[in-house]
């Protein structure tokens, strides 16, 4: 049913609830003021702490740091700005996400599979900088 048909029989549209804002399981409702500043500062931090570790040459765990901080900050953009929780109205959505996700690691794992067995396979003397 459309928005225009919803407003004609008297539903509340997609994401209202007794006319008001749907209100998340972060406490801030969805596309409020609020909401995208929480997002907006949570982003911040999640970019600024891997930019320290990287510009003071952190020695112990970075790649693995930054990759850590990388994911929460998808999860903060996919919650706070693509507002995507586990609601009903956003199973779909959900869904749809998390299938893109498993197909983008399957092609991205296969990819690197693939170009470590051709680097470990690749016969000695084809190899660049090798004598022989």
């Amino acid at each position: 049913m459309s928005v225009a048909n919803e407003a004609i029989v008297g539903h509340a549209p997609h994401g209202a609830i007794h006319g008001r804002a749907h209100v998340s399981a972060h406490g801030a409702a969805h596309g409020s003021r609020k909401s995208y500043i929480v997002g907006f500062l949570l982003a911040i931090a999640l970019t600024l702490v891997p930019f320290g570790l990287v510009m003071t040459h952190a020695p112990v765990g970075t790649p693995l740091l930054i990759a850590v901080f990388a994911l929460a900050q998808i999860m903060v953009h996919i919650v706070y700005f693509l507002h995507v929780d586990r609601s009903a109205e956003q199973r779909w959505n959900l869904t749809a996400l998390l299938f893109t996700a498993i197909v983008v690691c399957i092609i991205l794992g296969g990819s690197l599979w693939i170009m470590h067995n051709l680097y470990v396979n690749m016969m000695p003397g084809m190899m660049p900088g090798s004598m022989g």
